[in-house]
């Protein structure tokens, strides 16, 4: 799920990048060009694909220093794409270097790159010294050709200066996003290792979750449901010798140790509901058209449930959307203050999305302590997303959306 990043109106890093990375845009351009056009010239010759393999090698290097440039000045960290397979052998090393799609992305930003150098130091500097030349006009004609002139030349001198003041901010801002955007998307991994880089996070981090959740497990295994069984032992020892038939049965003492043993079992399962609840609910054997409205009839706000399930999911998946309905239910509860919720739940072509609407107090957002950040890792680990619009004061609208099939 992208985030929206808060930008300065204009700063000096934007300027500086402009004028510092002309240099480095007119060398990477002029080495893009000179690949691309020597490349040709030695495509009929057998010169033509080691120059090829070498002047992409040059290429993917050259993307490390417009990364960082654009991090330092411009404040976007693109992050490096990874290291090239290296496999056995010169023609199959030759061979990967010639199908990385981030040789070829990098050298296509080193060639875009040089004509929007060219722009930015134009508006960083270019247009400044135009704006004092032009504010300055009466000043320069007059000492240049002393004598009387006419006003409406420096009048129109004059303006034209104050406009370009007004534009250089602007034009230097709007140079310096087109900057972020084309770092972002040529000068990063490719689409494919970029994928595989975030499903990897996400499966290690479920994978510690899990890890997690077993060691509490445990835990309250041992300190709660064990303690609790142990106690339960002691008071049916007690209540045995209450009925020592030497000295005869003491009934009030017996009537109350089965009534405290009542009460320990009691606790007892329901600690076991509690702690087996994480692992697999019981209302999933019948999917998620038998759970979710399960789930929902347990919600202390109005919730009203549309469900279009056409199609059941994978196992995995179907708990990853029960977990998340449970999730979003308690955040509605214990946050919200909303009045009524709504659940709706797709199934359908291969996608599995889970709406929920709740007329509450709004202001939810990934990493603000609602728990949704650790459920969006969690989706993440099934290759989902999640989607959240809460303005404040409501509606607050959360999505999750999912393959069917893993």
């Amino acid at each position: 799920m992208a985030e929206s990043r808060a930008r300065p109106s204009f700063s000096g890093g934007e300027w500086v990048f402009a004028v510092v990375g002309l240099p480095l845009a007119l060398v990477g351009g002029g080495y893009a060009l000179a690949v691309v056009y020597a490349g040709a010239l030695l495509s009929l010759t057998v010169l033509g694909l080691p120059f090829v393999v070498l002047g992409l090698l040059g290429a993917r290097g050259l993307g490390a220093p417009h990364r960082w440039l654009v991090g330092r000045l411009l404040g976007e960290a693109v992050e490096a794409p990874g290291a090239l397979p290296r496999p056995t052998g010169v023609i199959a090393r030759g061979r990967a270097v010639l199908t990385d799609p981030v040789a070829w992305r990098t050298l296509l930003y080193l060639v875009l790159r040089m004509p929007l150098g060219l722009l930015g130091f134009g508006a960083a500097v270019v247009l400044p010294l135009g704006t004092v030349w032009l504010l300055g006009y009466p000043l320069w004609a007059r000492l240049l050709e002393p004598g009387p002139r006419p006003l409406r030349w420096d009048l129109v001198a004059v303006v034209l200066g104050l406009l370009l003041v007004s534009a250089v901010p602007g034009a230097v801002r709007a140079l310096s996003a087109a900057n972020r955007w084309l770092a972002r998307q040529l000068l990063g991994p490719a689409r494919d290792q970029q994928r595989v880089r975030e499903l990897e996070t996400a499966r290690a981090t479920l994978l510690t979750d899990s890890g997690d959740r077993l060691r509490r497990l445990e835990r309250d295994l041992h300190d709660g449901t064990q303690a609790r069984l142990v106690a339960l032992a002691i008071t049916l020892s007690l209540a045995d010798d209450a009925l020592d038939p030497a000295a005869g049965p003491d009934l009030d003492r017996l009537r109350t140790l089965v009534a405290r043993a009542r009460g320990q079992t009691d606790e007892t399962v329901a600690e076991l509901r509690r702690l087996t609840r994480g692992i697999h609910p019981v209302a999933l054997d019948g999917g998620l058209g038998e759970a979710l409205p399960s789930l929902a009839a347990t919600s202390p706000v109005p919730l009203a449930v549309r469900l279009d399930l056409r199609e059941r999911p994978d196992p995995a998946v179907e708990r990853a959307v029960y977990f998340c309905a449970a999730e979003l239910l308690t955040n509605i509860a214990r946050h919200s203050a909303a009045r009524s919720a709504e659940l709706t739940a797709r199934a359908a072509d291969g996608r599995v999305r889970l709406t929920v609407r709740d007329d509450g107090r709004g202001g939810a957002a990934l990493g603000v302590g609602s728990g949704l950040t650790g459920l969006a890792e969690r989706l993440a680990a099934v290759d989902g997303g999640l989607r959240v619009e809460s303005p404040p004061g409501g509606p607050t609208v959360v999505t999750a959306e999912l393959p069917s099939r893993l």
